[in-house]
Order: structure tokens, then C-alpha cells, then sequence
């Protein structure tokens, strides 16, 4: 299995490893500091390069526990690499993210505890949320914009701890999934991301260290997805 350190050493964009395995358009490395994606978010882009040229890093597939980094195109790689991670998609990703627990934080408090059915983390700098609240006027939904703008200009830091899978599993409130929980790591602890006097719930994502280092956030639509769903979409202003 490769040696997944984007938690331990978030801020490694630039690394040098080693091929352990490959396959026709996508390799196995020795370590990585990619994020591979989950929970709704994409995965990590990065740059491949070896002796012999570059490669473009487009995604990561997760099989059977192992990281296969997928290549732009099939071609021969030599085995001792160095890897570059997109910074800006990083970026991206991580302001959405954070944003998104922002507005998670504010319907859990405002709307009694209503839990997320779902969610999307992209590329694009768009983002949606899922909650359970049937019957609900969404307007009440799309007024949380200056509120949660607020909050990112608030420079509240956002921390990450860990604690055990059972203590996340029974606190009320650390997981906010109606469906899945984030899988606990090899130890049996679970990620907490903690935003200063809002917020503390689990997850796997990547994240800012404050929220003003984060764009405005737009809510670009709010719509009813069954009796029970209503999907916020969102986007980096």
C-alpha cells in the first residue's frame, strides 16, 4: 500500500519517490502526498516527472486499499520520480471545502440538527451540499449566504485533531453524514476538523488553516431533491 501522508504533512506539494508498480496508464507509488478524493471531493492533480519527460497526474483510483495514480496517457516511465501537486486546484478544493463545512455548521445549528445526504467538492471552484429538511422554505437556505461570508471574514482558524472511531461515533454531532461515516485510519482513530468557536466534525478532505484565507462563497441555487433532500449549490466567488 502506498504511504498516504497528505494528513501528516499537508503543506508537501513537491516530493521525490519511487514507482512500486504500474500498470497502462497509472502507477503505484512508494509514498504520496496527494489527496486521493472521497467524500464527495476530487481527488489531487499533480505533475509526474522522470528522467525521460513529464506526465500529467489526472486522478486517483483506489483499489482494493492501494493508490493508483492515473496518467494522462499510457507511456514508459522511469521508476525514480518526482512529484509536483497542483497547488492552485489544492487551493480550490480546500477553500470549497472549508466553505462547505462553514455552511454544514450553520444548518446544523439553525435547523435542528438536520443532517448532509450528500455532497460534491470540484475542481471548478463549485461545490453542492444535500440535507434532510422536507418541508422546508428554501429561501431560509439561500439567506445563509452573507452569513457565511461572514464567517470567512471572521479569520477563524481551523485546526485538525484525532480521536477514537467510537468517541467520533458517539458525540453527538462530530458526524454529520445520514449514510457514511469517514473510515477510521489504520489505529482506529478518526480525523476531527475543527473550525474556532463553530464547528468540529469528521472528515478526510483538505482544508485551509483559517477561513479568511478563503474567496466569498455564493449560493448559486438551492433546490428540492425528494420529499426529504434539499441540495445547496455553491460556488468560489
Amino acid at each position: 500500500m502506498a504511504d498516504y501522508l497528505y494528513h501528516r504533512e499537508p503543506d508537501t506539494l513537491v516530493f521525490e519517490t519511487e514507482i512500486v508498480a504500474r500498470r497502462p496508464g497509472a502507477v503505484r507509488l512508494e509514498r504520496s502526498f496527494l489527496h486521493p478524493g472521497g467524500g464527495g471531493q476530487v481527488s489531487d492533480r499533480a505533475m509526474l516527472v522522470h528522467a525521460s519527460g513529464t506526465l500529467a497526474i489526472v486522478g486517483v483510483a483506489v483499489e482494493d486499499g492501494l493508490y493508483w495514480h492515473l496518467l494522462d496517457r499510457d507511456e514508459a516511465v522511469d521508476w525514480k520520480v518526482e512529484i509536483r501537486i497542483d497547488a492552485a486546484h489544492r487551493a480550490t478544493l480546500s477553500q470549497l471545502h472549508t466553505g462547505s463545512h462553514v455552511l454544514n455548521a450553520l444548518v446544523f445549528r439553525r435547523f435542528a440538527g438536520a443532517l448532509v445526504t450528500g455532497a460534491q467538492i470540484n475542481g471548478d471552484g463549485s461545490g453542492r451540499m444535500d440535507f434532510d429538511l422536507p418541508g422546508f422554505d428554501n429561501d431560509r437556505l439561500r439567506g445563509l449566504e452573507e452569513e457565511i461570508n461572514a464567517v470567512i471574514a471572521a479569520d477563524l482558524p481551523v485546526r485538525t485533531r484525532y480521536v477514537p472511531f467510537d468517541e467520533a461515533r458517539s458525540t453527538p454531532g462530530l458526524i454529520r453524514s445520514a449514510a457514511v461515516a469517514p473510515p477510521p485510519s489504520a489505529d482506529g482513530m478518526v480525523r476531527i476538523v475543527e473550525i474556532e468557536n463553530l464547528d468540529a466534525q469528521a472528515c478526510g478532505g483538505t482544508h485551509l488553516t483559517s477561513t479568511a484565507q478563503s474567496r466569498p462563497i455564493r449560493i448559486t441555487k438551492v433546490e428540492n431533491k425528494g420529499r426529504h433532500n434539499r441540495r445547496v449549490r455553491f460556488a468560489l466567488d
